[in-house]
Formats: structure tokens, sequence, C-alpha cells
């Protein structure tokens, strides 16, 4: 059997659609279009959009042109992301600083505009007891060291630090576990 190309293929091979070309697309439309429709879901980071327009297919002259253009009206702006990241990771998830941080330097931000925009989460150890507070509840029926490693466990995924997470978890448990009498053994 003979390709597109008038090339005899050979025995078991197989010839893409295309007669062979490269199977790289180009993509639809332009940079800055596939841009506004990533920034429509949520704010990010100019890394972030710059990874994800490059996977897309774009070439990186056209992508730092519409990075430029979205800068240039105010689209883009890696303080404003991290400020907004920060505010949603202190005040819904509740995360501690060291989440925070490691979630927006993942997603490319300079790590002085990261040291900033954590500097506004508020105090760490208030978020680390507010979060311990409202998993306690549910730790009731537990035994104390039990109760105990789960919170603490929750509190160090979360982002918070080890002296922050055991104090946090005792402060909580305290007023949970306070019915029953604790054991002298007790981490609480």
């Amino acid at each position: 059997m003979e390709t597109a190309m008038g090339e005899r293929e050979k025995p078991g091979e197989i010839t893409p659609p295309n007669g062979g070309a490269s199977s790289r697309k180009k993509p639809r439309g332009t940079a800055k279009d596939r841009a506004l429709r990533l920034l429509a879901v949520r704010w990010r980071s100019r890394e972030e959009l710059r990874r994800r327009l490059r996977a897309a297919g774009f070439e990186g002259d056209e992508v730092d042109r519409a990075l430029e253009d979205l800068e240039l009206a105010g689209l883009v702006d890696d303080g404003r992301f991290a400020r907004e990241m920060v505010g949603e990771q202190a005040n819904r998830r509740l995360a501690g600083n060291r989440a925070i941080r490691t979630s927006l330097l993942q997603k490319g931000v300079a790590r002085d505009v990261v040291d900033e925009a954590v500097e506004g989460a508020g105090e760490e150890t208030a978020r680390a007891l507010e979060l311990a507070l409202r998993r306690a509840q549910r730790l009731g029926g537990l035994q104390p060291e039990a109760a105990y490693r789960r919170l603490f466990g929750l509190l160090v995924r979360r982002g918070y630090g080890p002296d922050v997470a055991r104090e946090a978890s005792r402060t909580a448990l305290r007023g949970v576990l306070a019915e029953g009498s604790p054991d002298e053994d007790s981490p609480l």
C-alpha cells in the first residue's frame, strides 16, 4: 500500500492520518485569548499562565507578548494574585503559613511577593486554634490520644508547624474532652 507521499508502507507500520507530518498541532486562537479564558476561571500568576500557554503549544515569543499585554491591562499581577490566594487559603481553608507559602512558590510567584502577601494572612496561631476547635467537636467520641493524633495530623497537613499544631490541638481538645477525666499520661 502506498502513502499519500507515494512511499510504500511497510507491513505492520501505521501511518498517521496527516501523512506522517508532525503530530504537534497549532493551538486554536491566540495566546492572549487562551490566557483570558484561563483568567475568567480564577486569578493566576504570570508564571502559571506562561506554563499553561506553552503546554497548549503556543510559541514563547507569542506567550511573552500576550502576558505583557495582559500585565499592561492590569489582568496579570502577581502581587494581587498572591493576596487573593492568601485570603482564600487563610480565611476559608484556615491553612498555615507553610502551606500558603509553598502553594504560591509552586505557582511561580517570586519569594519577596510571597513573603509580603503571607504577612497579611493574620495570626497563624489564631487560625490553627479556630480550625482545631471546629474539628475537635467531631472527635469527642474517641480516646484522648487518638483524638489528639488526628487533630495534630490535620493541622500539620494544613501547613502549621509542630509547635503551633501541638498547642492548638491541646487547647481545643481540653474543652471537648473536659467531661471525661484525662489520664496522667495523656498528651493533653
